[in-house]
């Protein structure tokens, strides 16, 4: 169903050296600035494990689903967990141990004055921890790279080119950090009879002559799978719309309208009784549509 996950464009995630700046890495700087840690114990931050990259993955769905909301999935190749380690980074029946250069805390504080700096411990890359015996499999990174399938719940109304996020669902975080999120872009299939108009869908109808000059009672399809039936007054020009109130696209503020634009149809062929009929309307005619244009 989808298509090839990748990284995100504008910086998203983190693990590979992106350019994303979000609001922990503000903590981070004013806590630097602002001598935080000046000997006091903490914990490496999430930032300091390493977020997972943002991905990107495309999401084929037809129209009727878009409109209803399902429940699908989107395959992509990407990185994931270890599933030897579990993600840890070491091998079987081992764990890692606290870097003893930083006391685990994954960075190092620097004095100068009334501030205090904290820089990434260079002999833990930052994680706080060491790992002894890597795990084979993914040589302690923690991660590999394979197929995987992600399930996409889509709220109904859903669009052509709009994008769903899936927090959480992207590349798995360095030695323990925190996974980025998936961007899952739309592709909805067009249909044949119904168009999107924002909230509205619009279908177009053909009639008969004689139904747009006599009017009629017509039947139109809907979405839902059944028709409604629309009054065609006399005298009906082709093109007219006409509403049908609740029938169209499902969003959060409602739902839009049906909207049934009737086409009159000319016929190709006619047989002798029908010919006779419009012979004898064309001569029973007073006035023509050309009479305004004076000619």
């Amino acid at each position: 169903m989808g298509g090839m996950g990748g990284a995100g464009p504008f910086g998203r995630g983190g693990g590979g050296g992106g350019a994303g700046f979000d609001a922990g890495d503000i903590g981070d700087l004013l806590g630097n600035l602002f001598g935080r840690g000046g000997g006091q114990a903490r914990g490496p931050s999430q930032s300091t494990f390493g977020r997972g990259a943002d991905l990107e993955a495309d999401l084929h769905i037809s129209f009727l689903d878009a409109l209803r909301g399902v429940t699908t999935s989107v395959s992509l190749v990407s990185d994931a967990p270890c599933i030897d380690c579990q993600g840890a980074g070491t091998a079987p029946g081992t764990s890692a141990r606290p870097c003893s250069e930083c006391s685990g805390r994954g960075v190092l504080d620097e004095n100068q004055g009334f501030f205090s700096f904290s820089r990434p411990c260079q002999r833990c890359q930052g994680s706080g921890r060491l790992i002894d015996h890597p795990c084979l499999s993914c040589s302690g990174s923690g991660v590999t790279r394979r197929p995987r399938t992600v399930k996409v719940r889509l709220p109904e109304g859903v669009k052509d080119g709009q994008t769903i996020r899936l927090k959480g669902k992207g590349a798995p975080g360095r030695q323990g950090g925190p996974a980025g999120d998936l961007y899952v872009r739309l592709d909805v299939e067009p249909h044949p009879l119904f168009r999107r108009e924002e909230q509205h869908l619009r279908v177009t109808v053909p009639i008969t002559f004689a139904e747009a000059a006599l009017g009629a009672d017509v039947r139109v399809p809907t979405t839902e799978g059944d028709a409604v039936t629309i009054r065609i007054p006399e005298a009906t020009r082709s093109g007219r719309v006409f509403r049908v109130r609740g029938r169209g696209v499902p969003g959060p503020q409602g739902r839009g309208d049906l909207l049934v634009a009737v086409e009159v149809t000319v016929p190709t062929s006619l047989s002798a009784q029908e010919r006779r009929a419009i012979e004898a309307l064309r001569d029973a005619a007073t006035s023509s549509p050309r009479d305004a244009l004076g000619v």
